[in-house]
């Protein structure tokens, strides 16, 4: 399956796939609002509004997977991110990234490209997935990878 046939809800309720995105270079991103990392939305927005005009989209798919540190509904992520923020990419419904229930699409990015070791699972919030205009998951980042330091491997595939 492609990762463009998989069926998302956006943040707003409404049911999609990801065809929208077709020949766009993409970082999917699992994200939260109360993490440590929460910060990196700031750099996410940088990169999405520096490279977006060229054929590159960040999507946000929140996860209250990691110490509960995305509790709120969808409504009450959507404004943090845009007050907090000033968020204008993608973002979308909940989803869980990990265990039997995650998201086909996650189990697909996931399968794609490894972790640390080898390993399937994600670890914390923030992980992300550059996806090239083919739709091929061609690296994986830790939540400890910052966004700014993602701008060369975007610059790449653009």
């Amino acid at each position: 399956m492609s990762i463009y046939e998989h069926s998302v809800t956006t943040i707003d309720g409404q049911p999609t796939t990801l065809e929208d995105y077709r020949g766009q270079v993409l970082l999917i991103v699992n994200v939260a609002s109360k993490c440590g990392f929460t910060p990196q939305y700031e750099g996410l927005e940088a990169l999405y509004a520096q490279y977006k005009d060229r054929g590159f989209a960040v999507l946000g798919f929140p996860c209250n997977q990691f110490g509960s540190q995305e509790p709120g509904s969808e409504a009450d992520i959507q404004s943090f991110c845009s007050l907090t923020y000033n968020v204008s990419f993608p973002m979308f419904a909940k989803v869980k990234v990990n265990g039997d229930e995650a998201h086909p699409l996650y189990q697909e990015l996931k399968s794609a490209q490894k972790g640390l070791l080898g390993s399937e699972g994600i670890k914390w919030n923030f992980t992300k997935f550059l996806v090239n205009r083919e739709g091929e998951v061609v690296k994986r980042y830790g939540s400890v990878d910052k966004p700014e330091s993602i701008g060369k491997d975007i610059e790449a595939l653009l």
